[in-house]
């Protein structure tokens, strides 16, 4: 008998849940691109997305996904055989090295785990001994979406820094913008790329790059340039050119919205609010580890995303709680990735998420552990409402 009847919840780290209002913002009739309202509409995201990064920089809009960020990042800045340094964590920074191996770029990836942050001190070292200055550019991504691996941006930074090294800091923020602080000029990053499909609450589709003068400045001689991504064809004053042709007009209404909300809320308080359930849902998998068979990827707190947590298993195929919260509950989990795969299954709390859309989440997933038999802590979601309740209570608060 399924109880799975009644609005579904995806508890996947990307897509998201689209809220309402960002869905019925994208139910309008298509304008002709050159109307006052695309051009206003084109400005303003532009714009906003610069708070969102938090820099004075360009941004660019791009009708793609977070793949097709990766590469107009790349393509922007980088020649055909320049050598990039690529900072593992789990999967994506290695997936974006990938992309550039595949357009001309000379990749060195440098080994990390997939339960702990990038070690700043080996950072550093790497960069001491390119002492020619052959290494271009440092790509990390903030959040490994698939390990669930928080990087320290700032500390990496400062590990460029204390090499005096001349690369370029790239940042992959696609599970981590709108989830958690991002200070992109404060933080010294030169170009920075994110997708809309995740924090950013809207439908898949859209790719976000932002750029400081560093980047410009390689971007003048960079020869991996293409027409579509370019920045430059992008800066003209002709409105089609911002976009290459017809802009993606029904995501950008969808994410006016979204950033409507964003900014409504706060920017500030959507980290907070992420960071209160990532904590719930870290509480909720510790009671559960304490059966042996599930465990945190990610065993220092500081170093677990505020998005997206991953639980791995242990005696038992984790597709077969994804199978019982989908069915039996509506809930869908996100299944392993990379190492992970076969090994995992992941929680995400990204997004348009409150705490009873966690705390249903966390309690499906109990609710399967029982049902199914899997030896496991008993009072997961319990400690889970806890957590919330001592931080948002008024004596607590």
């Amino acid at each position: 008998m399924s109880v799975a009847n009644g609005r579904a919840l995806l508890a996947t780290p990307g897509p998201t849940n689209i809220p309402d209002r960002v869905l019925q913002a994208m139910m309008r009739p298509a304008e002709e691109l050159h109307t006052p309202t695309i051009i206003d509409l084109t400005t303003t995201l532009l714009a906003d997305l610069q708070k969102l990064f938090r820099t004075s920089g360009q941004t660019y809009l791009y009708a793609c996904n977070g793949h097709g960020a990766w590469e107009a990042a790349l393509t922007n800045v980088l020649s055909r055989g320049d050598k990039v340094l690529v900072l593992a964590s789990g999967r994506f920074a290695v997936g974006w090295g990938e992309m550039a191996s595949f357009i001309g770029v000379d990749v060195e990836v440098l080994a990390g785990s997939w339960s702990a942050a990038v070690d700043p001190a080996a950072v550093e070292s790497r960069l001491r001994q390119d002492r020619d200055h052959k290494i271009k550019a440092v790509l990390m991504v903030q959040v490994d979406t698939a390990s669930g691996v928080a990087n320290d941006v700032l500390a990496v930074r400062r590990a460029i820094d204390a090499a005096q090294h001349s690369a370029l800091y790239m940042i992959d923020g696609v599970a981590s913008l709108a989830c958690m602080p991002f200070e992109m000029d404060a933080w010294g990053v030169d170009v920075a790329m994110s997708a809309s499909q995740k924090g950013l609450m809207t439908s898949p589709g859209l790719g976000f790059v932002a750029a400081n003068d560093k980047a410009h400045k390689a971007h003048e001689t960079a020869n991996l340039r293409t027409r579509y991504w370019d920045w430059t064809s992008r800066r003209s004053p002709l409105h089609y050119m911002k976009h290459c042709g017809t802009p993606p007009e029904h995501l950008m209404f969808g994410l006016r919205a979204s950033l409507d909300m964003i900014f409504e809320e706060g920017l500030e308080a959507v980290w907070k609010r992420h960071s209160l359930l990532a904590g719930a849902t870290h509480a909720a998998v510790s009671r559960w580890a304490e059966g042996q068979c599930l465990a945190l990827n990610v065993d220092e707190p500081a170093q677990r995303a505020s998005s997206v947590t991953p639980v791995l298993t242990k005696g038992f195929e984790p597709g077969k709680v994804s199978e019982f919260t989908r069915t039996m509950c509506g809930v869908t989990l996100g299944g392993g990735l990379g190492d992970l795969s076969g090994k995992a299954f992941r929680i995400a709390h990204m997004g348009h998420v409150n705490a009873p859309m966690v705390l249903g989440s966390l309690a499906a997933v109990e609710m399967a552990l029982q049902a199914l038999d899997i030896p496991h802590g008993s009072g997961g979601t319990a400690a889970a409402i806890a957590h919330l309740s001592a931080a948002v209570s008024p004596a607590g608060g």
